[in-house]
């Protein structure tokens, strides 16, 4: 009896790691990103793609999410982890490794921004015409921007003029919005996001520039309650970001799962990202203007001073990317007219 019971024991057992096996996925994908599962973009599009890209498959690739950097190293080496294979996708900012894909920075000069979803959709086709070549490196499966960044900074030390720049310490996102903040007068510095609600509390900066749609997840509204933003349809400054694969890891599939990456990648994946941003910007403000922060818009006069301030950045990134063989012009031009093709 004893006998027949452990048998019976040992086949439910072997029964049950059978089912396990069969349901078991046959590609297991780490992605890998810096921000908190709650921010936006991992919350409302790279849980979302996860999720169907395993309906998609019928449960064959599994991505395992692992935000904050769980897998360790610094937001700016997320690019490297991806292209050597340490994981199977990354989502970053392409700013945060400077001059490594200067076509790229077009997008992030001085008021060229109108909403995210605009943007993206524009930077998506900037990418297939001028950036392959720049992340050959990679399989991209969507590059996008954010919505219109604006200007925090901390209680005693509101924007409400260009003059207000002079001396502030603001946290920068690029090469070339630190740039752009250091012709406004501003002392950039450079640091990841994540860095921003510590720096800010232990008065290493006085500010940082970042889109409404972040401020949630690293407590803007509680820590910098001055807000600053720009007339006109195009905001200051916009951001660039990647979503990329291994490309051994997308070569290793099978056709089928290639199929379902590819009909989950492109100009609509692009889409969806600036979607988001545009949805978290109006999230962010309302947090901001529930707690009681006092929102600076400028008006038409003065945001024409700032814009001038940015176009001597415009020109020396045009004069940069020529000195590089780069035709800054072209870039420059084609990014503007793609940005008010999407934006009509």
């Amino acid at each position: 009896m004893l006998h027949k019971t452990v048998m019976t024991g040992l086949a439910g057992l072997a029964l049950a790691l059978s089912a396990t096996a069969s349901f078991a996925a046959d590609v297991v994908l780490r992605l890998h990103q810096m921000l908190p599962p709650q921010a936006t973009i991992p919350a409302k599009v790279l849980t979302p793609w996860a999720e169907k890209v395993k309906a998609d498959s019928g449960g064959r690739i599994e991505v395992e999410l692992y935000p904050a950097m769980q897998l360790g190293g610094k937001p700016s080496e997320l690019v490297d982890q991806v292209k050597d294979g340490v994981v199977d996708l990354i989502w970053t900012v392409i700013g945060y490794t400077p001059g490594r894909f200067p076509k790229s920075e077009a997008f992030e000069l001085p008021f060229m921004v109108t909403t995210g979803e605009a943007t993206s959709l524009a930077f998506y086709d900037y990418y297939e015409k001028h950036l392959k070549d720049e992340l050959q490196d990679y399989h991209v499966l969507a590059v996008h921007t954010h919505g219109p960044g604006l200007i925090h900074t901390i209680g005693s030390k509101p924007v409400k003029s260009l003059e207000d720049m002079n001396g502030l310490k603001l946290r920068g996102t690029s090469k070339v919005v630190n740039q752009m903040l250091e012709a406004m007068g501003a002392s950039a510095i450079g640091m990841p996001v994540t860095a921003v609600p510590e720096s800010l509390s232990k008065s290493v900066i006085d500010g940082t520039v970042v889109p409404w749609e972040v401020t949630p997840a690293i407590k803007i509204a509680e820590l910098a309650p001055n807000h600053t933003g720009f007339s006109g349809k195009n905001g200051l400054y916009t951001g660039t970001f990647l979503f990329a694969m291994n490309k051994d890891s997308y070569d290793a599939l099978p056709d089928d799962l290639k199929k379902v990456i590819d009909d989950n990648s492109g100009r609509e994946l692009a889409r969806k990202f600036g979607v988001a941003m545009d949805q978290g910007d109006i999230r962010g403000k309302e947090i901001a203007d529930k707690a009681g922060n006092t929102t600076i818009m400028l008006d038409e006069t003065e945001t024409a001073r700032w814009r001038a301030a940015g176009e001597n950045v415009t020109k020396a990134w045009i004069a940069d990317m020529d000195a590089k063989g780069l035709d800054g012009t072209t870039l420059y031009n084609d990014a503007v007219a793609l940005i008010d093709q999407y934006s009509k």
